[in-house]
Order: structure tokens, then C-alpha cells, then sequence
């Protein structure tokens, strides 16, 4: 027999027991589909992570107060200090830096936003003209805050998207009046549709100096300074003067920490993608117990088809020979399983990105090639035993039935 007419051997006997194949075939195409569907949820949040942070703009590196510890906690915080402050001449400091392109200190707060009756709750950001550069948004009607002093606090506003639908439906908003807390704001521009970014959405925003954000909420230090640099070469170079700067404007003491953004996305990248390599890891057993049915089925169909051995070894069927008929029935058997299981998979995918769209779900290349292969394997790992025990059949006996 050649291997044509072993894999012909294989599929007739395939044939011939419809629902034992097709048992086999469904536990290994579940263990498939449950190794995509798991790494491609794996994946989409591996990629949903990189694709929030990366919206917030490129070549960012970002100081905050408060120094954060290896152990996730400052020694100052077990004393019960509170971080001290950021100021905004602390932030224009840092564009002495020759690695600094443009910076953009945030504040960030909720305000009551209201026009005529209408009234909503917003989220209020206080920043400066470079946020737009910054983050990469875009207008959609007006102009951004006015570039100039950063302690001028102008009563201007650029509202998000949502904001202005809400509050002026589809009347022109740019050189109305809205009222902001206890405060009156003309509005100068409104933004396009941004989406979110790390939970927060451009949409709900109301963006205003960020002077006047201190004004409006009492305060006077700044939330976030997010610093871009000239280009990808100098974000190393960016954070070390953020942070030299900053130590020797607050008496040599480091109490605010950097980061930048490769080396969150860097972090994240790992401990997603060892996430999505342990869930596929814990979907691949279920391959092994499809394994182990295989083996089962066929130590009962040896035991059924004993006398069908027996006439293949009368005619001179060598033991290899039989071995390779079982072989190959597993190999068909662990085949068509994973075919199923890929296609059963990468449809459970398009209905998690369907149901939630903003999970780009799609199984990594690895998994795919990893699941088929690991059927295949354990298929005809389980096979053996069946096959051996089938060879070493006597034919007298065999054709006897016994």
C-alpha cells in the first residue's frame, strides 16, 4: 500500500463508524476553538491597551507628583505626606531641555456645565494651546485655546463633541456663552469626534486655560505634564532632564515621577502577551483529553476490528503497515478536528468583536499554528498505543476472532 491508499484505508474506515468520527472530531475541534477564542481575547486586550495608550500621542513622556516606589508605595505615603505640588512655572522649566519639543501641563476636574436650562455634568481639563499638538486632536468647528501666557486665564472653552450636542444640538456653538461652575465661558471652538483614551472620552470634555482651571476649582497645582519629544532619540535624553530639572527646582529632592510611554506599552506588551500564552496554555489541555478519547475509541476499535486485522496481515500486511493504518486515521481524525475547530474559533472571534467593537479580538499566528499542531501531535501521540497492540495481533488468531 502506498500512502494514497492508506489515507483511502483510513477514511473508509472513517465511514464506516460516522458517530464515533464525528464524537472525536467534536472534542478536538472544542479544544482548537478554545485556544483561539482565548488568545484572541488575549490579543485584543493586549492590543486594546497599546491602542489606548498610543492615542494619547507619540514620543510622550509624562510626569506626575509623588515618587512611585518599586514596592507601588512611597515611603512618604506611610508618613501620611501628600506629594508636593507640580506648579506651572515647574512645567515651563522643563522646556529648557534641548530634547523637548513642546510641553502641555493638564488639570483636570468636574464642573457643572449649563446653558440657558439645559445643564450637564462635565469633566473639565485645564491645559494650554500645545495640548491639541500634544494629543493629536483635531477641530471640528472654531480654534483651540489661544497660545500665549499660560498663567492668563482667559474665560474661553473648547467643548467636546457630546458636549455641544448636548447643550446646542445642531445651532452653531462657537461665540456662545455656557456657564462653568460659578463661571462664564465663551466658547471658541468645538473638537471633532475623538473617542476614548484610557477610559476617558474627548467627547464628554470641556477644555479650558489652565489658569482659569485653578481659578475655577480652587487650586494650583497641575495633574499631569505630558512632554513631547523632538522624536523617538531623545525620549531617553527627555526624561532624564524632566527628572534633573525637577529635583533642582523642589531642593534636590526627587518627588515626582517619569515615565514614558515605550516603556509602559513595553510592560504591558509582556504581561498581556504571558497572559494570553497561559489561557492558551489552559485551552490546550482540553487537546489532551481529546488525546486521550482518541486513544479510548481506538483501543475499542481494535478490539471490534480484529478480524479485519487479521485478514490484512493473512495477505501479507506487514506490522508497519498496520501501524500506518492507524496512524493515519488519527492523523485524518486530528486533521478535520482542527479545521473545524479554526473555523468554530475565528467565528467566536468575529462575534466578540461584534458584541464589543472596541476589542479588536483576532488570534495571534502563533496560537493558530500552535492549537493545530498540538491536535495533530497529541492525535497520533494517543494513536500509538492502539496501533502497536493492533500490529502485534497473531493473524490465526485474529482471523479466529479471538
Amino acid at each position: 500500500m502506498n500512502l494514497t491508499d492508506t489515507f483511502r484505508f483510513a477514511l473508509g474506515s472513517l465511514r464506516g463508524s460516522p458517530t464515533r468520527t464525528l464524537l472525536m472530531i467534536l472534542a478536538m475541534s472544542i479544544g482548537v476553538a478554545a485556544v483561539v477564542v482565548l488568545t484572541a481575547l488575549g490579543e485584543g486586550a493586549r492590543r486594546y491597551v497599546i491602542n489606548e495608550f498610543s492615542s494619547l500621542g507619540t514620543n510622550l513622556v509624562i510626569v506626575f507628583p509623588g515618587r512611585t516606589e518599586t514596592a507601588g508605595i512611597g515611603p512618604g505615603m506611610l508618613l501620611g505626606q501628600v506629594p508636593k505640588e507640580i506648579s506651572l512655572n515647574d512645567a515651563q522649566a522643563i522646556l529648557a531641555s534641548p530634547a523637548v519639543r513642546r510641553i502641555a501641563p493638564i488639570s483636570v476636574g468636574s464642573a457643572s456645565l449649563s446653558r440657558d436650562a439645559l445643564n450637564r455634568d462635565a469633566i473639565v481639563m485645564g491645559a494650554t494651546a500645545d495640548l491639541l499638538e500634544v494629543r493629536h486632536m483635531t477641530m471640528s468647528k472654531g480654534k483651540f485655546l489661544p497660545v500665549g501666557d499660560i498663567h492668563e486665564s482667559a474665560s474661553v472653552c473648547v467643548l467636546g463633541d457630546k458636549m455641544k450636542r448636548e447643550l446646542f444640538g445642531n445651532q452653531v456653538a462657537v461665540g456662545q456663552w455656557v456657564r462653568l461652575g460659578d463661571r462664564r465661558f465663551r466658547v471658541i471652538g468645538v473638537l471633532s469626534p475623538q473617542g476614548q483614551a484610557m477610559d476617558v472620552s474627548s467627547d464628554d470634555l470641556v477644555i479650558i486655560p489652565i489658569a482659569a482651571a485653578h481659578q475655577l476649582f480652587n487650586t494650583a497645582g497641575v495633574f499631569r505634564i505630558l512632554i513631547e519629544a523632538k522624536n523617538r532619540d531623545y525620549i531617553a535624553q527627555t526624561k532624564r532632564d524632566a527628572e534633573a530639572i525637577m529635583a533642582q527646582r523642589h531642593g534636590g529632592e526627587k518627588d515626582v515621577t517619569v515615565i514614558t510611554q515605550d516603556a509602559v506599552l513595553a510592560t504591558f506588551d509582556r504581561i498581556l502577551t504571558a497572559l494570553t500564552m497561559a489561557v492558551g496554555g489552559i485551552a490546550a489541555i482540553s487537546l489532551a483529553v481529546a488525546g486521550v478519547l482518541i486513544m479510548n475509541v481506538m483501543l475499542i476499535a481494535v478490539a471490534q476490528r480484529v478480524k479485519e486485522i487479521g485478514l490484512l496481515k493473512a495477505l501479507g500486511a506487514p506490522p508497519k503497515q498496520i501501524r500506518d493504518l492507524f496512524f493515519a486515521e488519527a492523523a485524518l481524525l486530528s486533521s478535520i478536528g482542527a479545521g473545524v475547530g479554526l473555523v468554530l474559533g475565528y467565528l467566536g472571534s468575529l462575534l466578540i468583536v461584534y458584541l464589543y467593537p472596541s476589542l479588536p479580538a483576532s488570534p495571534p499566528w502563533w496560537a493558530v499554528i500552535a492549537a493545530c499542531g498540538i491536535a495533530l501531535g497529541t492525535g497520533i501521540l494517543f494513536s500509538v498505543w492502539p496501533a502497536r497492540r493492533a500490529a502485534r495481533l497473531d493473524p490465526v488468531a485474529a482471523l479466529a476472532g479471538r
